[in-house]
């Protein structure tokens, strides 16, 4: 299948066809309601805009796109967490990029951590996924997400039943369990992103965290209260 090299706007700050999903991204990103659309051909993104109806915003999962994007295309993943106080009301934001498909996440609990937050950014994103076949690269700030999986940390806990190798207890086992069993059998990789650095997506994900935490009514983090 042609990658997609034109990016139709129909509904965003400045509406139109980019050729760099860069441009294309700043017109749509926080815009309520944005519409957009990639296709391979110019004449295709052209043919979409001047029919509205086709133009309505529609959220497609970033998990069904596999046929879309092909096979070698992959989706990027963007998680971040934290918690106001750690402990305190805490929050998760995601971005799932695949091809010119966007979907953005977020959540939050009353009283939990920064860890807890963090990982539960990445849980959440690996729930949604349906396809399991394309190949994954998940970015995180947090290195004790990165290196308690690309270090093997984790599963060294998890076959040592929760222990650390100092005797002491794993903290927050029950997501890391949750976490390993969603990444088995997947073609995923864990990369560090430096925090606040300007990733966009990476800041994207700390507005989102941020906003979940603030929000009222927040739900109970049962497997740490």
């Amino acid at each position: 299948m042609s990658p997609k090299k034109y990016y139709a706007v129909s509904i965003g700050r400045k509406p139109g066809i980019y050729t760099n999903w860069l441009e294309a991204e700043s017109q749509i990103k926080g815009f309520p309601r944005a519409s957009y659309k990639g296709f391979a051909t110019k004449k295709e993104a052209e043919k979409w805009l001047q029919a509205p109806s086709s133009a309505a915003p529609r959220q497609k999962s970033v998990l069904s796109l596999e046929k879309e994007t092909g096979r070698d295309s992959g989706i990027e993943i963007y998680t971040d967490g934290g918690a106001l106080g750690n402990p305190g009301p805490g929050g998760y934001g995601i971005v799932m990029i695949a091809g010119s498909r966007r979907k953005e996440l977020s959540g939050g609990y009353r009283l939990t951590t920064n860890n807890r937050m963090e990982l539960m950014g990445c849980i959440v994103a690996l729930r949604e996924l349906k396809q399991k076949t394309l190949p994954i690269t998940l970015y995180s700030d947090s290195s004790y997400v990165v290196n308690g999986i690309n270090r093997g940390w984790a599963k060294g806990w998890r076959k040592n039943g929760w222990i650390k190798s100092d005797k002491k207890p794993a903290l927050n086992s029950d997501l890391w369990d949750e976490l390993l069993k969603l990444t088995d059998g997947l073609n995923i990789v864990f990369k560090w992103v430096k925090g606040h650095a300007g990733n966009p997506n990476n800041e994207r994900c700390d507005k989102l965290a941020v906003a979940a935490a603030k929000k009222h009514d927040l739900s109970a983090d049962t497997g740490y209260e």
